[in-house]
């Protein structure tokens, strides 16, 4: 009997101890209540609280933690109707305050996410919160984690993950940008064209400014030619006065074959002439040419500088 009543009271005894003992996982945290009354915070691993006297209130996840966000309809600054819908991550940094501090804590994190997200994006228009989501994140990210500091909890990100408008919106969205791009084209090829015609004028341009310098630099070298021939014309002419003045009368046939030779010249290239008739036979023409060649070497200084007579020249069958 005393036996039996021993095995008993070893046997509460060990049940007592095994409700005293509080093992916590890791990533939990247990808030440990005295007769209802909040006490301490039993970490992770091993811990012991008197049963009966204390007991574990909330069971705390300290991760870091996901809340999907409900698609819900909302009117923007412009009067236009989309549905949007997100997701926050959030995560307890004190057990005690998200436990006591509020009520249902996931829902009031959803319904503060909610209502603030209807703020935020009814205050912008349609094309901002199109463009600017991470605008929107940020201020949702602001709003949310002041709201939530007195739980005791950190909203680390707000993302939102889809903005859907209607699908007309849509439509006209798609022509307007497909108008957009056939603008912008069209300017492209205008520009093109541009600088086309641009590069076309500047090439003739250069074209006529080369061909001017090629023109003038031909005119230059007419000129130069002109004045060298005129020159050297000059210089002829003043040699044969002086053989003239010095009583060579042979020096003026270098005149009068100049004149002939041209005469001769357009009868030969006439394009209608057939027979050239010559008003004095071609003897003539050629004693004319030996009075130049004597000049020559009268002005070379052949023979010591002697003028030498002409020969006696045979007179032709036409002459008396």
């Amino acid at each position: 009997m005393e036996f039996t009543a021993a095995f008993f009271f070893f046997l509460l005894v060990i049940i007592y101890l095994g409700a005293s003992i509080k093992i916590v996982r890791q990533g939990f945290e247990y808030t440990i209540e005295y007769f209802g009354r909040f006490t301490a915070i039993a970490k992770p691993g091993f811990n012991f609280y008197p049963a009966f006297f204390y007991r574990v209130g909330r069971k705390v996840n300290m991760m870091e933690q996901v809340l999907d966000i409900p698609g819900q309809e909302i009117i923007t600054k412009d009067n236009a109707m989309i549905s949007t819908d997100g997701v926050v991550f959030f995560q307890v940094l004190e057990a005690a305050k998200a436990a006591y501090e509020v009520n249902d804590l996931y829902n009031a994190i959803l319904n503060l996410v909610t209502t603030n997200l209807r703020t935020v994006m009814g205050s912008m228009d349609l094309d901002e919160t199109l463009s600017k989501r991470d605008e929107i994140n940020a201020r949702l990210l602001t709003v949310i984690d002041d709201a939530t500091t007195p739980w005791g909890i950190k909203i680390t990100r707000v993302e939102i993950k889809d903005i859907r408008p209607p699908q007309d919106i849509v439509n006209a969205m798609a022509r307007q940008m497909k108008a957009e791009r056939e603008k912008r084209a069209n300017i492209l090829d205008a520009e093109g064209a541009r600088a086309s015609e641009i590069l076309r004028s500047e090439g003739e341009k250069q074209g006529q400014i080369l061909q001017a310098e090629g023109r003038k630099e031909a005119a230059f070298r007419d000129a130069e030619a002109r004045e060298r021939e005129a020159e050297a014309e000059a210089k002829a002419t003043k040699m044969v006065s002086e053989a003239i003045a010095n009583g060579n009368a042979q020096a003026i046939n270098y005149f009068v074959a100049q004149d002939y030779v041209k005469a001769v010249e357009k009868f030969a290239t006439s394009p209608n002439a057939k027979t050239i008739l010559f008003p004095v036979e071609a003897t003539q023409l050629i004693g004319t040419l030996g009075g130049i060649g004597e000049l020559a070497k009268e002005a070379l200084g052949e023979n010591g500088g002697a003028i030498t007579p002409p020969p006696p020249r045979r007179k032709g069958p036409f002459e008396q």
